[in-house]
């Protein structure tokens, strides 16, 4: 059986590797020093998959076929979108645990879309370069589970149904034949306007209402955000909070740590880091 030991809540913003050196040097240095704190934590979880929660960015899926929900059960490679000190290439994965959650959904409510075959973008490629590579690179074999919800392009996975996704996931993992120690990374926000005028905002007093949801483990007050509401103050980014919610679904009564916070607008975005608690 297999059990879910921790989880982290993190950005994935891609202006971080296009312009390194546009905010300060001591803001920028924090917000690369959390990512590297996440990892010394995840190393000592001792690990052996981590699920990435990430969003399509209308790079994976176009008009053509928009899934609410979608689990990579094969091989997984990426970024599709690779970016100055960020590569593409093959991202170990744990196929039989993925299919195992994808094929237990099926069961049980949850008609999960399957990439059998996945190349991520940068919601997945981000925490998985700079949170989970750094701990492989010290020897511990981890497999990367990448999850996308739809968060990015409408029509967008309800808040409810995200954190739902997330206790299938839960569900999943404990309901798993094998002994899995398995930490979840909700990749996405705080808040950002991303194509619109409003781009480089940042809305600080949102991206804490966020992060306190998180530190008290309060799944309601998430799950009861309207879309009005965060795309008024968080922006079109923030709605990628889904994969935070998702996260948390998870880790029902999961109390969270915040790591780091910064409002960032020369990288378009709050960028805010919490460790979940198991």
């Amino acid at each position: 059986m297999g059990k879910i030991v921790g989880g982290f809540l993190v950005p994935h913003d891609p202006v971080m590797f296009i312009a390194p050196n546009a905010p300060q040097e001591a803001v920028a240095q924090r917000m690369w020093g959390a990512f590297a704190i996440c990892a010394e934590r995840l190393a000592g979880l001792n690990a052996t998959s981590v699920v990435v929660i990430g969003a399509d960015h209308y790079m994976l899926f176009g008009t053509g076929c928009l899934p609410q929900y979608l689990i990579g059960t094969g091989d997984v490679d990426g970024p599709i979108d690779p970016l100055p000190g960020l590569r593409r290439g093959v991202i170990p994965d744990t196929q039989k645990l993925a299919g195992f959650i994808a094929e237990h959904g099926h069961a049980n409510g949850f008609d999960w879309a399957v990439g059998r075959a996945f190349t991520v973008d940068h919601a997945v490629a981000i925490p998985n370069q700079l949170i989970i590579e750094p701990v492989r690179a010290k020897g511990q074999k981890i497999g990367t589970i990448p999850v996308y919800l739809a968060s990015g392009v409408d029509p967008f996975i309800k808040m409810q149904r995200a954190i739902q996704v997330g206790g299938a996931i839960k569900a999943a993992i404990e309901a798993s034949p094998d002994d899995e120690r398995v930490v979840v990374i909700g990749s996405g926000g705080i808040s950002h306007w991303v194509g619109v005028p409003e781009m480089g905002k940042v809305n600080e007093a949102f991206d804490r209402e966020i992060m306190d949801y998180a530190v008290r483990g309060d799944l309601a007050g998430i799950g009861a955000l309207s879309d009005d509401y965060i795309l008024a103050n968080g922006g079109n980014g923030g709605m990628e909070i889904r994969q935070w919610a998702c996260a948390m679904g998870a880790m029902p009564g999961a109390k969270g740590e915040i790591i780091d916070y910064a409002a960032v607008p020369e990288w378009v975005t709050g960028l805010g880091f919490v460790q979940l608690h198991a």
